[in-house]
C-alpha cells in the first residue's frame, strides 16, 4: 500500500471540496467544476491503491 499516494489523494479530495463550496458560495462554476475534477482524481486513485492492495494481498 502506497501511504504516500493515499495521504496526496485525500489531500487533493479535501482542496477539491474546498474549491467545490468555494464556487457554490461565489457562484463561479469554474472553481467548482475544477473542485470537482479534483475530488475524482483524488478517487480514482484511492480505487488504483485499492487494486494494487488487492493483488498483494492475493500475492501473499
Amino acid at each position: 500500500m502506497g501511504i504516500e499516494e493515499r495521504v496526496e489523494a485525500t489531500a487533493k479530495n479535501v482542496e477539491g471540496k474546498a474549491q467545490e463550496a468555494i464556487g457554490e458560495v461565489t457562484g463561479d462554476p469554474k472553481d467548482k467544476a475544477e473542485g470537482r475534477a479534483k475530488q475524482v482524481e483524488a478517487e480514482t486513485e484511492h480505487a488504483k491503491e485499492d487494486v494494487k492492495d488487492n493483488l498483494k494481498q492475493q500475492i501473499d
